[in-house]
């Protein structure tokens, strides 16, 4: 083949003309809803003849499925249809330190299937094979049909770097940047499957389902055992040159005062941990969690306020540092010292119109401890779409 063969287009043929005209339709009906053989003639611009056939192959291939009538005021009744939901089904998977979610969805989206289970496995391994484990008695349990689950998603702490087939940064989770731990959960799974860092799918989770739906670019930061970011602009993740961006945790923190405790990173200074330190500072005894501190100021106790006070203007530093790189539109706050945005917010507004004229809105995440979880199956949709209509 020569150079210029090289980048001729594709001749046209019959099959590749039937393909694109009924991944057309089939693209319409799931973006737009149920619609009638004439109404998809019209929007289109295919000939009804065209959409009949075209209807009739994604029907046949268990894509398309009547949903119905239509009666208008003049004319014929008109038959619907939609996409068929069960052509195909998605799995995500959210990988923490103390909880491993798994979650089944059809090709609509819709979760059918999930499960929550304590990840209490000592080593490496054996996290990899609770996720398995959960995950295939997921499955099992559900009683759909195997062959049908077409993609998984997993999320986890850290970046992935698929050269070396392993995770980095992922300090939360002994052991977990081992090579070959990832390629164990596909083999056990018995199908593809992405990595993405937690934080990344958590703001593709609030993009799809949650406050971050129209957002030009929005962040998502993660508070918890970590600290981390994902970054949607204009609906497609942004990750950097080598899948680092977001990676806010490693910035060096400039923001000390007494009597807060010393912190090297921002990570240092506003993690779950940094809470437990502040509130040991302010006072507080005993054995302490970020929860227990933050259900402590709920109650009124004056030690635990004043901690979660300094976690709100710690907040409001990291938000001020990512609204002079990236301007968002949109900042949302979650993870586990995140759900508590409601004593957090209040502290995080007033102090960012201290430090910057730069003032996005920050919101509290909506969709929870399922922000990554969700993040995963809507990562996985895509590609199990692509397999269903592929395989049709």
């Amino acid at each position: 083949m020569t150079s210029s063969d090289e980048g001729a287009e594709q001749p046209w043929n019959p099959r590749r003309q039937r393909s694109a005209n009924e991944r057309l339709l089939w693209d319409r009906l799931r973006s737009g809803g149920a619609a009638s053989r004439a109404q998809l003639a019209r929007e289109t611009g295919l000939s009804k003849p065209t959409v009949s056939s075209a209807l009739a192959a994604l029907e046949q291939a268990g894509l398309v499925r009547e949903a119905g009538t239509h009666a208008p005021e003049r004319g014929r009744i008109a038959v619907l249809y939609a996409p068929d939901p069960t052509a195909g089904y998605a799995l995500g998977l959210d990988i923490g330190r103390s909880r491993l979610r798994v979650a089944l969805a059809d090709l609509d989206g819709t979760v059918v299937a999930r499960s929550d289970v304590r990840n209490q496995a000592r080593t490496a391994n054996g996290v990899a094979d609770l996720a398995v484990s959960a995950a295939r008695g997921l499955v099992a349990d559900s009683g759909l049909d195997p062959d049908k689950v077409t993609r998984a998603v997993v999320g986890t702490p850290g970046v992935y770097d698929e050269g070396e087939r392993r995770v980095r940064y992922a300090r939360q989770l002994p052991g977990w940047g081992r090579p070959g731990l990832l390629d164990r959960i596909r083999d056990g799974l018995g199908l593809p499957v992405a990595v993405q860092n937690d934080a990344n799918l958590a703001a593709l989770g609030e993009y799809a389902y949650g406050v971050g739906a129209g957002s030009r670019l929005f962040v998502y930061v993660m508070i918890g055992t970590g600290l981390g970011m994902g970054i949607v602009s204009e609906g497609r993740l942004f990750t950097g040159a080598h899948g680092g961006a977001g990676e806010i945790g490693f910035l060096p923190w400039a923001g000390r005062r007494e009597p807060e405790p010393e912190a090297d990173s921002m990570e240092d200074a506003v993690s779950a941990e940094a809470v437990v330190r502040t509130a040991r500072a302010q006072g507080m005894t005993g054995p302490l969690t970020a929860k227990d501190v933050f259900d402590a100021a709920r109650a009124g106790d004056a030690a635990a306020a004043r901690a979660v006070e300094l976690e709100g203007e710690r907040l409001a530093h990291t938000v001020a540092a990512v609204s002079a790189v990236l301007d968002p539109d949109l900042v949302v706050l979650g993870g586990g010292v995140g759900h508590n945005a409601d004593l957090l917010l209040r502290t995080v507004r007033q102090t960012l119109r201290t430090l910057t004229p730069l003032r996005p809105k920050v919101a509290a995440s909506s969709l929870g401890e399922d922000a990554v979880l969700l993040g995963a199956v809507a990562t996985a949709l895509g590609a199990a779409r692509d397999l269903a209509f592929e395989g049709r």
